[in-house]
């Protein structure tokens, strides 16, 4: 695999005479951890799609090498399949019996679910469904993971934990990721570089580099500095003087 596995060169993507993307270009590291941020409607979640192949460019190329799997707002979790049953889906390709049944005993043990393998979707919390999906998209030899504002429907304090689970999973296997949020301190608090995109149609306007190591402390002078940065291109800079946990686009 080569060392930039994502690209999207000179792409441009319309929907019914709305322009979302204009000759747009972005390569991602191989095992790098990309956030894309930007105003409501800016083509975030479009360029997902583009890098799953959920959809085509008209005009440019999009490059997604290796095995990818994708995360949504709402966890895509079957409500008829059991926690096991569900993670199973993701190690189809693992065609041995004796090691898809080890890979589903890690797997609980990675999202501390152990216990829970009979239980169905309707008797977890939201946080739960949330790691059981992870499992899914990380079980097995997956490449990329594409997160599409994976914990946006949960509680701050559910998101500060499963953003310390994430960091604490791909410690264990790391992947190269996308994710695509509205909330900018869980991109400076997760991501290796966080994009920060436009109006439509979308180009980037900054992008920012964070070198810590994971998981990060949301209140760490560099989380808080990208953060200010951020919102200083978004032309949302907050009073300095207000306290303030957590920032987030109207969606």
């Amino acid at each position: 695999m080569r060392d930039k596995p994502l690209s999207l060169e000179a792409v441009s993507r319309s929907f019914g005479g709305v322009e979302v993307l204009r000759d747009f270009s972005l390569d991602i590291g191989l095992g790098e951890f990309v956030a894309i941020v930007g105003p409501s409607g800016c083509g975030k979640t479009t360029l997902l799609n583009l890098l799953a192949g959920f959809d085509k460019p008209d005009r440019g190329r999009v490059v997604c090498e290796g095995r990818v799997r994708m995360v949504y707002q709402q966890d895509g979790l079957f409500p008829w399949r059991t926690v096991a049953e569900n993670i199973r889906m993701g190690l189809r390709h693992v065609r041995d019996e004796a090691a898809r049944a080890r890979e589903l005993k890690e797997m609980l043990s990675l999202i501390g679910l152990e216990g829970f393998e009979d239980s169905y979707p309707h008797q977890l919390s939201g946080g739960m469904r949330q790691r059981v999906e992870l499992a899914r998209a990380l079980a097995g030899d997956t490449d990329t993971l594409l997160l599409d504002e994976p914990f946006s429907a949960l509680d701050y304090l559910k998101r500060l934990r499963l953003r310390r689970e994430l960091a604490r999973l791909l410690r264990e296997r790391p992947r190269t990721v996308v994710l695509v949020t509205h909330d900018i301190e869980e991109a400076a608090q997760l991501a290796d570089r966080v994009v920060v995109l436009s109006d439509r149609p979308a180009r980037v306007r900054r992008e920012l580099q964070l070198g810590l190591e994971r998981p990060r402390d949301p209140t760490s002078p560099e989380v808080v500095e990208a953060v200010r940065e951020t919102l200083a291109v978004l032309g949302l800079e907050q009073d300095t003087e207000a306290p303030t946990v957590s920032y987030q686009l109207s969606t």
